[in-house]
């Protein structure tokens, strides 16, 4: 049970950091400038956990693994990143905009599911989907 549970701990844990910090993000820094600290930061904690974690490890070996995915990943945090920065910095409340983009992203995934994994859209997810919009119209007013 608990191999279920600590990820999703995790995520929300880190999620809530996140978000404390894109909020407190200094008005006067550029995000992108701020972002390349970010990543520098995570590539070598990246790194060092790679190699506490994996005995007889080989990065090079895991590169070479690797397809467009990692890649297109890099591009996709960018903007995930930036996004929140630039949320924030044009007034979006911390208690708002992640349920926000939470709700329209959950509706948009289904679509995603649908389409690229062949998930099914069921009855209650179409149900979950009004929720969400009447959810989001509550929240924002």
């Amino acid at each position: 049970m608990l191999q279920y549970i600590w990820p999703i701990a995790l995520v929300v844990l880190s999620n809530t950091i996140y978000q404390i910090c894109a909020k407190s993000m200094p008005q006067n820094i550029n995000p992108f400038a701020s972002l390349t600290i970010t990543y520098f930061i995570s590539a070598i904690t990246c790194l060092i956990l790679f190699f506490v974690l994996n005995k007889d490890a080989d990065i090079f070996r895991e590169y070479a693994k690797a397809n467009w995915v990692p890649f297109a990943f890099g591009l996709v945090l960018v903007g995930l990143e930036a996004g929140w920065v630039y949320a924030y910095k044009a007034g979006w409340k911390v208690s708002t905009a992640q349920i926000t983009q939470s709700a329209v992203l959950a509706v948009a995934l289904i679509f995603v599911g649908a389409l690229l994994f062949h998930e099914q859209i069921e009855k209650n997810k179409i149900i979950g989907v009004f929720i969400c919009l009447i959810g989001l119209v509550v929240i924002n007013l």
